[in-house]
């Protein structure tokens, strides 16, 4: 796993104090200094457990939200316009105890992702978020769709509706 830089690590502090993001229950726990690699702890607490005691899933749907986007617009650069599209939960167990989710966006998923739109200007990406207790079972899985546009071709885009 790779370090945290000064940079990374402030802003996991102040997102995890963002109202928006601590409201979720979930905490970011480590985030590279690449932008490459996320982990995210997810506690049953009084904010996040429903009338049955075990973590709501909408907890876990929100807590995964932001990182897939942000990694990407920070992997990419500033030639691109990534928005988050889609996103669907499937739970597998209901959540007990502390859960756990790890992002990651390797070498080979950028390089897809740059020749997809080299190609055709634009592609949706879907990533699988996986929810896991401290023993490794999974609890719930978020698929997230990514788009991603060279924003050249986003800005002819948006000009062609209009």
């Amino acid at each position: 796993m790779k370090k945290e830089s000064f940079q990374t690590w402030r802003f996991r502090f102040f997102m995890n104090l963002y109202p928006m993001y601590f409201g979720t229950g979930g905490k970011i726990t480590f985030l590279s200094s690449d932008w490459r690699q996320v982990q995210v702890r997810l506690r049953r607490n009084m904010w996040t457990y429903n009338y049955v005691g075990t973590i709501f899933g909408g907890s876990m749907f929100s807590a995964s939200d932001p990182f897939y986007m942000l990694m990407l617009f920070h992997s990419l650069g500033k030639k691109y316009v990534i928005w988050d599209k889609s996103a669907s939960i499937r739970f597998k167990k209901p959540g007990k105890t502390t859960l756990y989710a790890h992002f990651e966006v390797d070498e080979k998923t950028l390089a897809d992702i740059k020749e997809k739109v080299a190609y055709s200007g634009e592609t949706d990406w879907q990533f699988t978020i996986q929810w896991k207790d401290g023993a490794g079972k999974v609890h719930a899985e978020i698929e997230r769709t990514v788009y991603v546009a060279d924003k050249c071709f986003y800005q002819s885009k948006l000009a062609a509706r209009q």
